[in-house]
């Protein structure tokens, strides 16, 4: 098992930019610069890897995928908002933190005009038919055997998320820093803050895929192999901690059919899908090409 400081390399295909990522390009997918290869977890990974991990993503702000061309919001918490201390059930009883202002990230002109020059690259095609569509098709939902940054740490998918986005979260005892039982969410889909507690009303805060599944099968996803599919299903740059009833509603939309309510987080919102559709040669509809354009040209 790879320790930190270490990556595992695809074997699947060669990148054209190759030579300029020193040749580390995953899955044939993306072309990540050595220097920013992104350290696995240990197979027990404490709370405090795990925050390690999310701020190395952030930091990397700017890596260049697809060709290394496209500046990417990482898949690091939306606007790098600091974490109150983590804590364990029961290690502090009655120890309270305060919940900073909720977050607009907000990507930066030129990552705006990054991101069109990729969307100008990606193709623009009809959808293709559904069948043959499961969720199956993408692995077993929040599986831990993914080669995605975060994966084989020991910890499902969904609990990631929720360590990397919430915060002031508490950890289930005996769980080796994994399952979170508590938190806040300064969601970017609504703007709106919302606790989320591990129960009856953990659907308040749900994962959102932020290419959907649905629509990556139509558009690309079923000529990925199973072993794409997973990758794309677990990957934090195509996952968000937000409001459940948005993402409800949000079900298999393109962005010619959904945008988050919250506008402040559109032009996020909207890089983030080119540069997942990037990533695993997924293409666009022209009326979502069209959708995304208009977003990106309001960005400053």
């Amino acid at each position: 098992m790879p320790g930190l400081g270490t990556s595992r390399e695809s074997s699947v295909g060669a990148h054209p930019a190759s030579a300029w990522c020193g040749g580390a390009c995953r899955h044939g997918l993306v072309c990540v610069p050595r220097f920013l290869t992104v350290p696995r977890l240990p197979q027990r990974a404490t709370a405090q890897h795990t925050r390690t991990l999310a701020a190395a993503l952030f930091a990397a702000l700017t890596v260049l995928v697809g060709g290394c061309g496209l500046p990417v919001l990482t898949g690091a918490a939306p606007g790098g908002r600091d974490h109150a201390p983590t804590e364990v059930d029961g290690s502090h009883p009655g120890t309270t933190t305060s919940l900073p202002a909720p977050i607009t990230p907000a990507i930066s002109a030129a990552q705006a005009r990054a991101a069109l020059s990729q969307l100008d690259r990606l193709p623009v095609k009809g959808r293709a038919p559904k069948t043959g569509y499961s969720r199956e098709q993408f692995g077993p939902a929040w599986t831990d055997d993914a080669d995605v940054a975060g994966g084989h740490n020991g910890c499902d998918t969904r609990n990631d998320v929720l360590r990397r986005d919430l915060t002031a979260e508490r950890l289930k005892p005996g769980t080796h820093g994994c399952v979170v039982t508590s938190g806040r969410l300064a969601d970017p889909y609504t703007g709106h803050v919302i606790t989320f507690e591990r129960g009856p009303f953990s659907s308040k805060v749900q994962i959102d895929h932020v290419v959907a599944l649905g629509d990556a099968w139509v558009k690309g996803g079923q000529a990925l192999t199973r072993e794409q599919r997973i990758s794309l299903a677990n990957d934090p740059l195509n996952l968000l901690a937000v409001d459940g009833p948005t993402n409800g509603a949000k079900r298999d939309s393109d962005a010619a059919s959904w945008l988050p309510p919250n506008r402040a987080f559109r032009c996020t919102y909207v890089a983030r899908q080119v540069a997942v559709k990037t990533r695993y040669h997924l293409w666009v509809t022209a009326a979502e090409k069209a959708a995304v354009t208009r977003v990106l040209t309001t960005c400053r």
